[in-house]
């Protein structure tokens, strides 16, 4: 019989439960918004500039010491995010105010940390949460949009509204959703579970709200790009959840664009008690939809 190992800590560690933090080690969370269209997605990348190696740059400046974070989702290139949500460990003692005030200081214009706070070594940005919620703006307009061109998608073709609505259907609840996910996804598992996915309009902009407790590789993007077909009155509406039981990214459409796809809200049990935050993005204008969300990550449905 092997004995077990002795746990041992290492830097935003998931806390196994009953362990704590070494002494003089502090959890930290903080919000961050940013405009993705300049950056290589979140993640640090040695050949180019990612949003994650500029937030600890700022964080390490304000720490006085090297600071490594660790995020709730992984946004790509070109993606944006009105709420991602970190944490990271340090020794460094600061409140909230000098964390969120430092840390923009010394961070570019595009990136920006909206609250920060301490919190309790059971938390973890990434595996304590148990839903991620994006939207995604297309404009639909005929002529080509000067503003915004790098934060919204463009769409020239009228698209059918309800005809996207009654499409979606299919896709709430808990699916394999391979005919959505990315050939190079290194996911586990293709099932994941939809908690809702409304599809609204603002003006000239359709907007595509999406809340699941975890997404595979371009799933979003996927999602979007065949109810867009839909839209277009390309397919019929009944065709998505034909797609979605054939398990086949070949059969799928071409994936929607990065420009138009937002992070914007995470969600987390009741006992972390981190602050509400404004969904956005601004031109939106609309809290999100009010969902029943798991208390605990262990209650979320998910085959493996």
């Amino acid at each position: 019989m092997v004995d077990k190992q002795p746990w041992q800590y290492s830097t935003n560690c998931r806390m196994p439960e009953g362990e704590k933090l070494p002494s003089g080690i502090f959890r930290y969370a903080a919000a961050i918004e940013y405009d993705g269209s300049e950056y290589c997605g979140w993640q640090r990348q040695p050949h180019c500039t990612s949003v994650q190696s500029q937030v600890e740059k700022a964080l390490s400046s304000v720490a006085n010491e090297p600071i490594i974070v660790a995020c709730a989702g992984r946004t790509d290139t070109g993606v944006h995010a009105t709420t991602q949500i970190i944490h990271f460990d340090s020794q460094a003692v600061r409140g909230p105010s000098n964390w969120v005030k430092g840390s923009n200081a010394n961070m570019p214009r595009d990136i920006r940390c909206h609250w920060a706070g301490q919190m309790s070594e059971g938390f973890h940005a990434r595996f304590s949460a148990v839903s991620r919620t994006y939207r995604y703006a297309v404009l639909n307009t005929p002529r080509q949009p000067a503003l915004l061109k790098d934060n919204v998608t463009w769409e020239r073709r009228p698209l059918s509204l309800s005809a996207m609505q009654q499409a979606a259907g299919a896709l709430i609840g808990e699916h394999d959703f391979s005919s959505f996910r990315a050939a190079h996804c290194h996911s586990m598992t293709p099932w994941r579970h939809i908690y809702y996915l409304d599809i609204f309009s603002v003006n000239d902009m359709i907007v595509f709200e999406i809340c699941a407790n975890a997404f595979l590789l371009h799933m979003v993007r996927n999602i979007v790009g065949a109810l867009l077909t839909v839209g277009r009155q390309e397919q019929a509406p009944d065709w998505l959840a034909d797609l979605l039981l054939l398990r086949d990214r070949k059969k799928a459409p071409m994936t929607a664009p990065p420009t138009g796809l937002y992070l914007v809200g995470v969600g987390y049990p009741p006992q972390f008690e981190l602050p509400e935050f404004n969904a956005g993005p601004c031109f939106v204008g609309r809290e999100l939809k009010p969902v029943a969300l798991p208390d605990r990550l262990d209650k979320i449905p998910l085959r493996t």
